[in-house]
């Protein structure tokens, strides 16, 4: 749409920190209209009263989902929880284009989805028109889609950092080690023993080891991009604060000079991406460098192991890693420039 006129949103699930994080960007977004919000469990309050920071935007209260007219809306981000997304977009109405922030359509071999999330993949007919948004790689697909599935914040800082060393032949595809540290906004705000202040709050634990569901995500990528199956070896931490991503990824070099190369990979990859920033050499990316913004910072370091290279790659799990990344790609499939309402800077200090 290029006429100057709004596109009319809806937000399914506007009550999480995606949800959240979503209205924040979008509200300021010159070219969209909120004209939605869903979030069952709070229909019939508004906005202010699940978010006093948001309560001065005059945005509709919330409703239940199968309230909605979405005969005036002309597009849906879906923030539901993993396994619920699935049958919610499936009833919509065919005009919509969805931007999905769940894992509900990132994998698309639906074995592979029973295999990780527990049951049968409930709208496999969808999964084959869902185009993976990862923005940098499926820019001409994303254009073109009616769905898409935006990538976890995992697999978004890891495969940024990754995809460029396996395309140019840099790294061993067979020797993937990434230790990935998070906030505790990535797990929801739903109400849970282990997110209380007093569980996270000066300590870090790793979970999901060996089982994160975000492992085969970045492997169906990765696979790709190597042109053979690969497995990573993927843990994740709980960090004691809200927002950021930080990974350390530990490679083992294909040639002589990997750093270099691997520099030299990614500098060419990322030169004219407006939100993937390849550092200084020698300057360490930090969550607080990214922190409120749609960038990823990424730099890659000689280990002292010959041969090996460590990458450090960093986004804020809310932005890039979700709904930022959401409303980039909202932006290309509407025809608008792809940096439309995301150029805020970093929150600093």
């Amino acid at each position: 749409m290029t006429d100057g006129s709004k596109i009319r949103v809806g937000i399914i699930g506007a009550s999480g920190y995606t949800g959240a994080d979503l209205i924040r960007l979008a509200a300021v977004h010159p070219q969209i209209k909120i004209t939605a919000l869903t979030a069952n469990a709070h229909a019939g309050q508004s906005l202010g009263a699940v978010y006093p920071h948001l309560s001065a935007l005059g945005l509709p209260d919330l409703v239940k989902t199968d309230d909605v007219d979405w005969s005036q809306t002309d597009a849906v981000f879906c923030g539901l929880p993993h396994g619920t997304s699935q049958e919610v977009i499936s009833a919509l109405p065919s005009h919509l284009k969805v931007i999905d922030l769940s894992a509900d359509f990132r994998l698309r071999n639906t074995k592979t989805y029973a295999e990780w999330y527990g049951h049968s993949h409930r709208a496999p007919d969808l999964q084959s028109k869902a185009v993976y948004g990862l923005t940098e790689y499926y820019r001409d697909d994303i254009a073109k889609a009616d769905l898409v599935a935006c990538p976890g914040c995992y697999p978004t800082a890891a495969l940024l950092g990754l995809l460029p060393l396996l395309s140019s032949g840099v790294i061993d595809p067979t020797d993937i080690v990434i230790d990935a540290k998070s906030g505790v906004t990535g797990a929801g705000r739903s109400v849970k023993q282990a997110n209380l202040f007093s569980e996270v709050a000066e300590g870090i634990h790793p979970y999901g080891i060996a089982a994160h569901r975000h492992a085969p995500e970045i492997e169906q990528e990765v696979s790709k991009i190597a042109g053979q199956d690969v497995l990573v070896n993927f843990t994740p931490h709980l960090m004691p604060m809200n927002r950021g991503e930080l990974l350390t990824m530990y490679l083992r070099g294909a040639g002589k000079n990997a750093e270099a190369e691997a520099r030299k990979a990614l500098v060419e990859r990322y030169r004219d991406e407006p939100f993937v920033h390849i550092v200084g050499d020698g300057d360490v990316p930090a969550t607080r460098h990214v922190r409120g913004t749609n960038y990823c910072r990424v730099n890659v370091f000689a280990d002292r192991i010959p041969g090996r290279i460590i990458v450090v790659s960093t986004l804020d799990n809310l932005v890039k890693g979700s709904s930022g990344q959401a409303l980039q790609n909202f932006n290309l499939m509407f025809g608008l420039t792809e940096t439309l309402g995301l150029e805020q800077q970093a929150l600093f200090p």
